[in-house]
């Protein structure tokens, strides 16, 4: 069996044993570089290198049974392209039904577009210009131009997508490949303007070099073995997400226990208020001796600000009045927001900083801070805030006296116990980190196959 499987795997030109590797790593099942051909490898070189002084008409890695130039083609000339259109939001008969109506924002990571923010009744979706399954859809308005994604089944886009559905000789899936490659470029285009957008004839007239259809459709199997591998990886990274949002609500919640070392039940936990377990830190940033300035965010945690932002929102001559934050101080962003209802509770775990005194900065007097970090990631807490805040007359920031937060009640186990939850939620961590790296390794490799693979 074996001996027939290596019959059947079809090799690159222009490959290197260790690029070979690497995607056999990648996807458990992809085809073997040739790299030991060197009479192969080094024509196809030649080739190259006679059209370095114009464009050149091949790519850089090829399967081995395909030759001859490729041929350069218009976007119109290869695909019916659809410019989507939204039924009227007036008529509440066409909306929540069972058919997808897709935005720019349901194309996220994955390649494939499986449930909508939006959904169309068939009525609704008969007021549409329909897009067939399997069709790639491109942002071609907004400040997302350039994300690509493929349809999974009949559906409508709005007016910011153009869907391109492939003609008789050429692939959806080859095209998918070719406006993953080039999606920043055509974004480069949009220039500087109110609302970027790239219109329907400069699009249809973007040219891209195209091979034979078999070849079109060997180059997008390959690669679609890739976007599976990364789909199944995200999955797995999912589920462990959930899991753990699950069982910590269970932990903090006294729901599940733990039992020490003899198998015998911990003692029953005490509800500490947090002024009990921590102390503020207010110490102010006298003569600007500090000017590392840090911000809480909910899905990122602590982090420089002037990298958060991409500039620095501190007027950097003058953080005297900031406060100066400790490493393994706890920081509240009273700014609420779809990640942080209630706004974020972080730990620092970055270097010593300031941060606006708008923020409220705590250390605890207590060990195993692991076990506090996880527990402002659940949502235990937020009842106790919403209950104690007046929203007063900004509606996007909790206000909280700081007795008020003080008081906050803290579920508190003895040390042995707080320690095994620390450390069973610290391994499931681990495990979602050790899939986030192998999902960002594999991004990494087709990246690279697309640079090698297209021209």
């Amino acid at each position: 069996m074996a001996e027939d499987n290596n019959k059947k795997q079809t090799s690159l030109r222009g490959g290197t044993t260790r690029q070979s590797a690497s995607l056999e790593h990648a996807t458990d099942r992809l085809p073997h570089s040739a790299g030991n051909d060197e009479h192969e490898t080094s024509l196809r070189g030649t080739k190259q290198s006679a059209q370095s002084k114009t464009l050149p008409l091949l790519p850089k890695l090829r399967f081995k049974e395909f030759d001859g130039e490729w041929k350069r083609k218009k976007l119109g000339e290869v695909a019916k392209i659809i410019t989507g259109s939204t039924p009227s939001t007036a008529n509440e008969e066409y909306y929540n039904g069972e058919k997808l109506f897709i935005s720019p924002s349901d194309i996220q990571a994955n390649r494939f577009v499986f449930e909508t923010k939006t959904t169309l009744t068939q009525l609704g979706f008969s007021k549409g210009r329909k897009v067939r399954k399997g069709s790639v859809l491109f942002v071609c308005i907004g400040s997302t131009i350039g994300k690509v994604a493929q349809s999974t089944e009949e559906c409508l886009t709005n007016q910011q997508i153009n869907a391109l559905e492939a003609f008789k000789e050429y692939s959806n899936e080859f095209l998918y490949g070719i406006l993953e490659k080039n999606g920043i470029k055509i974004k480069l285009l949009a220039g500087v303007q109110a609302v970027p957008q790239i219109n329907k004839t400069d699009f249809s007239n973007f040219k891209y070099l195209f091979p034979s259809l078999p070849e079109q459709q060997k180059i997008a199997s390959f690669l679609s073995a890739v976007d599976e591998k990364i789909q199944q990886l995200s999955k797995k990274k999912a589920l462990l997400e959930q899991y753990k949002k699950g069982v910590m609500q269970q932990l903090f919640s006294g729901k599940l226990r733990f039992k020490d070392e003899n198998g015998e039940d911990f003692p029953d936990w005490e509800e500490k208020r947090l002024g009990e377990l921590a102390e503020r830190n207010a110490n102010k940033n006298k003569e600007n001796k500090v000017n590392f300035v840090l911000t809480n965010s909910a899905t990122q945690g602590i982090v420089s600000q002037s990298d958060y932002f991409d500039r620095d929102i501190a007027n950097q001559n003058n953080l005297t009045g900031y406060y100066i934050v400790e490493l393994n101080d706890f920081i509240y962003n009273p700014r609420i927001s779809v990640h942080a209802p209630v706004g974020p509770i972080k730990r620092n775990k970055l270097q010593q900083g300031v941060m606006s005194p708008l923020y409220s900065v705590f250390k605890f007097k207590v060990e195993n801070l692991e076990y506090f970090e996880y527990y402002f990631e659940t949502v235990n807490w937020h009842r106790y805030l919403e209950n104690v805040s007046n929203m007063g007359a900004r509606h996007d920031r909790m206000n909280i006296t700081n007795v008020d937060f003080f008081k906050m009640p803290i579920p508190f186990p003895c040390e042995g116990e707080r320690e095994k939850i620390a450390n069973y939620l610290s391994a499931i961590d681990t495990k979602i980190e050790t899939v986030h790296q192998q999902i960002e390794k594999t991004q990494s490799f087709k990246k690279g196959l697309l640079q090698q693979m297209f021209v």
